[in-house]
């Protein structure tokens, strides 16, 4: 069964008499709703009319495009500049009409539009799995470390459960050298197709890690990618909830908007911190921010200690003293172990299974999956270590 969906259009037309046309055609469509101009909101489909020189409307389309304003362009111009046709080809729009505007023409692009929209069902309808994002206090802390470790104990903590991985680092994360897969795909190419965006075209663009861990990379290389912006976070996360059970994010250190939107949207966000004054100090910070701006509630943000040493010169009250709250996990230091996984491009509990700190990530899991999968377990401890 379809989903059926009200298509916002926005119009960014000049010509009065083409406008008139434009809202005379939209209207009689059903499944189409014009929004008012005055409406900052992102919409559906603008319908935007070029005007000259060239490199100026590009730069206005790639605006529109970088911030999210518009899921799909329409443009309309009085006549075709082969030039332009190309670049706004490059960008992904898929429509341009020469004026006179032919209705015919129009209408069959509105109605391949709309059925474009027109979103298969989830596979797994009911399901609302959980966000784990994952954020360091300060460079270097192992916050890659933590992302890919977790996602693979929440994995294997059960037979069934299925988990994502994203590395929503800006550029040249390093999830694929953590894990040793080389994938086809990475973030850049779901921004630049977003219009597309369903399980199926999803799936596809994942690469699967021999753990059963469903990888999306960032990109390996400067090549103009659109960064993801808060209306497609947004959309991509509604859709993973409804596929797995488990999406963990590794957000590096960002703290744009685009960062702060994913927070929002998260289950729990996990802020990594080494047992250092400074960086105790800097998680503190940024502990506070997320919580006072509204982004995160209280709750959900939890510290994570990591290189945790039980009689080092930090202690867990230092660092509850620094933090100004409680230390919700502490990873053991085992630099060589880790250092042996991240070489070798293998997960903790592949390379030492038995290991204190792969114990750690398996327990971990269990803490932070939803009450009603966990385990019943006597003496259960709330902290690793």
């Amino acid at each position: 069964m379809e989903n059926k969906q009200v298509i916002d259009v926005k119009l960014a037309i000049r010509n009065a008499a083409l406008k008139k046309q434009l809202q005379q055609t939209v209207r009689t469509m059903n499944d189409y709703l014009l929004m008012d101009p005055d409406d900052h909101q992102p919409c559906d489909l603008l319908i935007l009319e070029l005007g000259h020189p060239t490199k100026e409307e590009i730069q206005r389309i790639q605006t529109i495009i970088s911030q999210g304003k518009a899921r799909e362009i329409f443009l309309v111009a009085p006549a075709p500049d082969a030039n332009l046709l190309m670049q706004a080809m490059r960008l992904g729009i898929k429509e341009f009409f020469p004026l006179p505007l032919n209705e015919v023409d129009l209408d069959k692009a509105l109605r391949r539009f709309a059925a474009r929209s027109r979103r298969p069902e989830p596979s797994h309808p009911g399901r609302s799995g959980q966000v784990i994002s994952i954020v360091g206090g300060k460079g270097g802390v192992g916050a890659t470390t933590v992302a890919v470790n977790l996602a693979v104990s929440l994995r294997q903590s059960h037979s069934d459960a299925s988990v994502a991985l994203l590395d929503m680092n800006t550029l040249f994360g390093e999830i694929p050298l953590f894990m040793e897969i080389e994938p086809q795909f990475h973030w850049g190419d779901l921004t630049k197709n977003i219009n597309r965006l369903d399980e199926t075209f999803l799936m596809n663009l994942l690469s699967r890690h021999p753990t059963g861990v469903q990888v999306l990379p960032s990109p390996g290389y400067l090549n103009g990618h659109q960064r993801p912006t808060p209306q497609i976070m947004q959309q991509l996360l509604a859709l993973m909830q409804s596929i797995f059970d488990h999406v963990v994010i590794d957000c590096g250190q960002a703290t744009h908007d685009t960062a702060l939107k994913t927070f929002a949207l998260s289950t729990h966000l996990l802020l990594i911190a080494t047992p250092s004054l400074p960086c105790l100090a800097n998680t503190n910070k940024l502990l506070r921010s997320v919580v006072e701006l509204g982004f995160v509630e209280e709750e959900k943000s939890k510290v994570i200690l990591n290189r945790y040493i039980k009689r080092g010169d930090i202690s867990a009250k230092d660092a509850r003293e620094g933090l100004g709250q409680e230390v919700f996990w502490k990873i053991p230091n085992d630099y060589v172990t880790t250092m042996a996984a991240i070489n070798q491009g293998r997960p903790l509990n592949a390379v030492a299974p038995r290991s204190k700190i792969a114990r750690n990530f398996d327990a971990l899991a269990q803490a932070l999956r939803p009450e009603e999968n966990k385990p019943v377990k006597k003496g259960w401890r709330l902290f690793g270590g």
